[in-house]
């Protein structure tokens, strides 16, 4: 076996044998001609007159194999469903889709905007879209009508699916008033909407506009609709993430280069194989549903677990309780949903059998060092953590344990992965950085692997200029994130470049502070934000979840705390670095996918407005900041 950086290096410089070989671990109708066109960066064409299908990948070409072995595992702990859908049976659901999708007019290169929760009929949707060769573009559940409204007029949908209801710690969600008003709210109306009914919620219906899933599927029986073969350059998808300007960018993802990138990590990086378990406890509205809930496992011929409800509901053990009832092997979250674990009772960690289990994946924002150890500790397994983003659709740094057994470093996601040239560079003058412990801005040398974003969607110029002309005299992919690499080339993500904090002069990424703040035995959860001042520009403000509150029920105590932290950042990182305060709350504002609100936070510490909170798990959290800065 090769080492990894030797299986690195051959992806870097014989690059096309390097990637042909990869190619083979997915089916083609027509192999590709061209391995790799990057005649006109920034951009890159992969496999180019290859002729392929993700839902064939995904599905039909297990048939032969494993038809009667469990493809998808539905799960929720918010209805009490839980059903096991064979490769056979998925394959049946996806064609029916399929037809009720050709039977309402959509075509190969339609656009459909899938608006729905984790239920099996939204993965039935997506793979169907990819079975037509029709666009999906998945919106998450929780956004509200004005977000919605906007994807709906980017996308262009001819059709949009959705569903009456969602439901999140047993309170229903009502899906269908949020959609009708973001139909309302967009120039671009769709001309059908299929609507699943849960019988969750009541819902209005538009007589000629709106159809009924289960008449839909129905009425489609057994119909035969084969996969439509694809260039592999031809649009997947696309999925929206959020952009500077306040316009969403809709990454646009290719066919032939996503299944070979997908594929690849699932082998190499999440040591998965035919027949296994996989469980992503994401959603379909973030990319890393698309990859490691959707397409990755199943194009790996393993089933996936597509999972509704909460890490806690009923009770804190139900994620090791699937481990050990569906033999889990390989198991993706993130380190939010592991920090709500950590306030639970840790004997849950030890009430099931997680033999079946081989690594516990994490990604979507820093792990710090407490909480990876304390999931190290509690599982028996390794904890590896990944880094990348929205616009990679697979990681860009982690360690590839199916390649070599390589060891994982508390507080790094690890190092670059096949096909990824990554640097750091000076943010000002574009020099690169080469001495272990340089701070700088964590950047991706063109072209960009199989997989990767091909541009925004129908806007190649903001795609270039926002993420290809950000650093001086260079033309690199810009992560917007800082970085350091130690002596054995592993990074370290220090936090956005867009998050830096300019204290008297002295630049300090939260990042940093926060890694500090964790360390305090009583810190379960933290965020720190920079808040103008007057005489300084900038200041330090940590606001931080206790594990154990119970002793901080009086002014006194909660002092006490503060100061402590106080003095372990000075102590740690230096005076400069020591925030202004440290409000200690009962919770960190979150979206309700668990992503920390950094932005609102910031503003109300400044007194501004927070502006839209459609996605806020528990508008409270905010309140209580107002309360305490005004104490």
């Amino acid at each position: 076996m090769s080492t990894f950086a030797e299986f690195h290096r051959r992806s870097i410089e014989d690059r096309d044998a390097f990637w042909s070989e990869q190619a083979r671990l997915v089916d083609w109708q027509t192999p590709p001609r061209v391995i790799c066109d990057d005649s006109r960066p920034p951009f890159a064409n992969w496999f180019v007159g290859g002729r392929t299908n993700l839902c064939h990948n995904a599905v039909d070409r297990h048939l032969k194999d494993r038809a009667d072995q469990p493809a998808l595992i539905f799960v929720s702990t918010e209805t009490e469903q839980e059903r096991v859908y064979t490769f056979r049976e998925l394959h049946e659901n996806v064609q029916r889709a399929a037809a009720a999708l050709l039977a309402l007019g959509v075509k190969k290169g339609d656009r459909v905007l899938v608006y729905m929760p984790m239920i099996a009929e939204a993965c039935f949707t997506m793979l169907a879209c990819a079975r037509i060769g029709a666009i999906h573009s998945v919106v998450f559940g929780g956004f509200a009508s004005v977000s919605l409204a906007s994807r709906i007029e980017d996308a262009q949908p001819r059709l949009i699916v959705s569903a009456d209801a969602g439901s999140r710690a047993g309170k229903v969600v009502p899906y269908k008033p949020l959609l009708d008003e973001a139909i309302r709210l967009s120039t671009h109306k769709p001309e059908a909407v299929l609507l699943v009914n849960r019988g969750l919620a009541a819902m209005e219906t538009v007589p000629g506009r709106d159809h009924d899933w289960a008449e839909r599927l129905a009425a489609a029986g057994g119909t035969v609709v084969p996969c439509e073969w694809l260039e592999s350059t031809e649009i997947s998808y696309t999925i929206y993430t959020s952009g500077t300007t306040g316009r969403p960018k809709g990454v646009q993802r290719d066919v032939g280069g996503y299944a070979v990138a997908l594929a690849a990590s699932m082998k190499h990086i999440f040591m998965g194989e035919p027949g296994e378990t996989f469980f992503s406890t994401s959603d379909i509205g973030w990319v890393v549903g698309h990859s490691y809930i959707i397409y990755g496992p199943l194009i790996a011929g393993m089933a996936t677990i597509m999972y509704e409800g909460l890490p806690i509901r009923p009770d804190a053990g139900i994620w090791w309780r699937l481990v050990e009832k569906y033999k889990v092997t390989g198991m993706f979250s993130a380190p939010t949903a592991v920090r709500v674990l950590k306030k639970q009772d840790p004997a849950w960690l030890s009430k099931y059998d997680l033999s079946s289990l081989k690594a516990l994946f994490l990604a979507g924002e820093p792990l710090d060092e407490p909480t990876a150890r304390w999931i190290s500790e509690g599982l028996g397994v390794p904890i590896i953590d990944n880094y990348w983003q929205t616009e990679s659709g697979w990681p860009i740094l982690t360690v590839a344990n199916g390649i070599e057994k390589m060891p994982s470093k508390f507080g790094s996601p690890g190092v670059p992965m096949c096909g990824y040239r990554v640097k750091l560079l000076h943010e000002s003058t574009g020099e690169e950085l080469t001495v272990p412990g340089e701070k700088g801005v964590v950047v991706i040398e063109g072209p960009t692997p199989p997989g990767f974003m091909q541009t925004i969607w129908r806007d190649d110029e903001r795609f270039v200029k926002t993420y290809w002309q950000s650093i001086p005299g260079k033309m690199v992919y810009s992560t917007f994130d800082w970085g350091i690499r130690d002596a054995d080339g592993y990074y370290y993500i220090l936090g956005r470049t867009d998050d830096v904090i300019n204290v008297a002069g002295h630049r300090l990424g939260t990042r940093e502070i926060e890694e500090s703040i964790s360390s305090h035995p009583n810190v379960a959860e933290v965020a720190v934000v920079g808040v103008a001042d007057n005489l300084k520009g900038q200041v330090a403000m940590a606001f931080v979840v206790a594990k154990d509150s119970s002793g901080l029920d009086d002014a006194a105590a909660r002092l006490r705390l503060e100061g402590d932290i106080m003095k372990l950042v000075d102590t740690q990182l230096g005076a400069v670095a020591r925030p202004s305060r440290v409000l200690v709350l009962n919770m960190l504002p979150k979206t309700r996918s668990g992503k920390l609100l950094r932005r609102a936070i910031q503003a109300v510490a400044e007194g501004r407005d927070p502006g839209d909170l459609t996605t806020i798990e528990d508008p409270t959290a905010l309140q209580q900041i107002k309360d305490l800065l005004t104490a």
